[in-house]
């Protein structure tokens, strides 16, 4: 547990992370900002209607990549879908900034976990550290 702590804190400070998805043979890369860690899992979270939650659909195989104080995580790992209302209540009451687009009964709000994450910081002054959850 104390790896994955790990790994959410960075992505806490960090505040923004990109994620890669990918569409056919073409990789797409955007800015996120929604992570919980609940019952052990890492979680992202996004809209049902948008594209890259059709991408996940077809390929679950994700990165992430964070910059913060001169460290760098890379999270190389598959998303699974969680629509447990009680994990769309966490992220809601952490990030009550959300609650203008989601509500955990709407449908469209969507919960994903990792599973065979293998998460990398690297830096310029130290050796890379490797935590898998």
């Amino acid at each position: 547990m104390e790896g994955i702590q790990k790994v959410y804190q960075f992505l806490n400070e960090a505040q923004t992370y990109y994620l890669a998805t990918v569409e056919g043979d073409q990789p797409r890369v955007r800015p996120f900002g929604t992570a919980l860690l609940e019952n052990g899992r890492l979680y992202i979270q996004t809209g049902r209607a948008k594209e890259v939650s059709k991408q996940i659909a077809a390929n679950p195989k994700v990165e992430v990549c964070a910059f913060h104080n001169g460290t760098w995580l890379r999270i190389a790992g598959e998303l699974c879908e969680d629509d447990d209302r009680a994990v769309k209540v966490s992220i809601l009451e952490k990030m009550p900034s959300l609650k203008a687009m989601y509500s955990p009964d709407d449908g469209n709000m969507q919960m994903l976990y990792f599973t065979h994450a293998v998460a990398t910081f690297s830096s310029f002054t130290a050796a890379p550290e490797t935590v898998e959850f």
